[in-house]
């Protein structure tokens, strides 16, 4: 069968920050899941760009990947990731660093530099983050309640 009639195992979705990409096969690890494609530039003419979705490839080039044709920029931002980057010969590649269950949002860690221009200033609404957040409060709570008593 040619590849480009194969299903692909994943699919664009409603996620809690937006939209996301989510498994739709077992996907195993250190499987390359998805190809991150845009317009080539140099990092000079990127950093003129206001856009969320440029990639950094290496010192000289990074990928424009705004174009809705780049299913790989539905893919989320984690602090506990389930995917990495993988750079090949000039190509950006998603990889599985674990099994990848149907249902689940495929993610990866952003980076140091898109976390303190875009992330930060906001607050991580990864998953992991937000349960944190979570047990953090369900504990002052608790400490509050026996600071009373």
């Amino acid at each position: 069968m040619p590849s480009s009639l194969r299903s692909k195992p994943y699919k664009v979705a409603r996620s809690k920050t937006g939209l996301g990409l989510f498994a739709t096969a077992t996907i195993k690890r250190g499987t390359r899941i998805i190809r991150y494609v845009g317009r080539k530039m140099k990092n000079a003419d990127a950093d003129k760009l206001y856009t969320k979705y440029v990639f950094e490839l290496n010192s000289r080039y990074s990928i424009d990947g705004k174009s809705r044709r780049n299913i790989a920029r539905y893919i989320n931002h984690s602090c506990k990731p389930n995917s990495t980057i993988d750079i090949a010969r000039g190509k950006i590649f998603i990889k599985s660093i674990r099994r990848i269950e149907p249902g689940t949002e495929i993610t990866y860690n952003y980076g140091r530099g898109y976390w303190d221009a875009f992330i930060k200033p906001k607050g991580c609404k990864c998953d992991s983050c937000v349960a944190g957040r979570k047990r953090a409060r369900k504990a002052a709570a608790r400490r509050r309640v026996r600071s009373k008593g």
